[in-house]
């Protein structure tokens, strides 16, 4: 094969965050006295880490920023990580992948408590050699580039890896790290945004994220 381990990012990649973020985004906004923007706009917030997303797309201050991901974290720990369920299929794929000699880790901007609580919520954990994401205390952490650095060290990955993601920092981060890139179209980045990040790779469904990591 062509690669030995796959790194997978999480949120609209191994599962349809969405509803969950976006709650969690709208609660911080409420919280801040600010009004929620459209449904295409919340969107954008997932997969980019918070500290980017809220200044760039609510022109928030250094110190309004902080307060919204507090105030988004409250939602989200209470009830947003729930908010959420894997792609139809995920598990199949997993499984399938480790029982053909692969190696898969998770590396998600998403603070690493919750994802290691969303993949064991939904038994999903035992397919991950590893689940790396950023740190709460530090926010330079969710750099997707960090991000991947660390996935790549803390699991000791030798051999040819491969970065699976939905949105142009997924790309990014790998290309940072010498990976190639495979971008999935059902997640939240469109094809065009994948495209032009430099995606190697391009997958409509998990049958063909399936076809190209097994080169079917």
């Amino acid at each position: 094969m062509r690669w030995d381990t796959v790194l997978f990012d999480l949120d609209g990649t191994v599962t349809d965050s969405q509803e969950g973020i976006v709650n969690s985004v709208s609660y911080a906004l409420k919280r801040l006295g600010r009004g929620v923007p459209s449904p295409d706009m919340l969107t954008t917030f997932v997969g980019p880490p918070l500290h980017e997303s809220f200044p760039a797309l609510c022109g928030m201050n250094e110190e309004e920023t902080e307060r919204a991901i507090r105030e988004f974290r409250i939602y989200f720990e209470r009830y947003g990580w729930a908010e959420n369920a894997p792609y139809a299929g995920m598990a199949e794929l997993l499984a399938s992948l480790c029982a053909a000699g692969l190696r898969l880790v998770i590396a998600t901007s998403k603070p690493e408590e919750f994802a290691r609580r969303v993949l064991r919520h939904f038994e999903l954990a035992q397919y991950f050699d590893d689940i790396c994401g950023s740190r709460l205390e530090d926010k330079s952490s969710a750099d997707k580039a960090s991000v991947v650095r660390t996935a790549l060290m803390r699991a000791d990955v030798t051999g040819h890896a491969v970065m699976v993601g939905d949105r142009r920092h997924d790309i990014y981060g790998a290309h940072a790290n010498g990976l190639e890139a495979i971008g999935v179209l059902y997640g939240y980045g469109s094809r065009e945004e994948l495209t032009a990040a430099g995606a190697e790779h391009l997958a409509a469904d998990l049958n063909e994220l399936k076809a190209i990591l097994l080169q079917e």
